[in-house]
């Protein structure tokens, strides 16, 4: 039998988020946040913003959520890439955020990249 082990979301700002970053791979689990600017209840697809960018989120698998338009958002879920190059995050999880200083958490986000990096270079030289 397969290990069907789910990934844990690499947390990520939707800034890191382009075509040519590590991060922009089909199936890969990324932790994402943002402004819901538009949501859909008939296709269950909505868009968060933070700054300049943007990633569709697709909600579907979503249940006791419930969206509100101008609210801020964290998804974990995998991203894929459709034919025509977009990203779309599939949700498997997602949490209303208000109140959260995206500032500091883009600060946050960039401090713990770097103390896992660190990590990883410590744990490589004991091997």
């Amino acid at each position: 039998m397969a290990n069907s082990q789910i990934e844990s979301g690499a947390p990520i700002t939707l800034q890191e988020l382009y075509p040519s970053s590590p991060f922009y791979m089909e199936a890969r689990s990324l932790r994402v946040t943002g402004l819901l600017k538009r949501y859909s209840v008939e296709t269950a697809i909505g868009v968060i913003e933070d700054g300049e960018k943007s990633l569709k989120i697709n909600t579907q698998h979503l249940r006791d959520v419930s969206f509100r338009v101008g609210s801020i958002y964290q998804f974990i879920g995998e991203l894929h890439i459709e034919p025509n190059n977009e990203a779309i995050l599939q949700a498997r999880t997602g949490r209303n955020v208000d109140g959260i200083d995206m500032n500091l958490y883009r600060k946050t986000v960039e401090l713990l990249r770097r103390f896992l990096e660190v990590e990883e270079d410590n744990r490589n030289m004991v091997e």
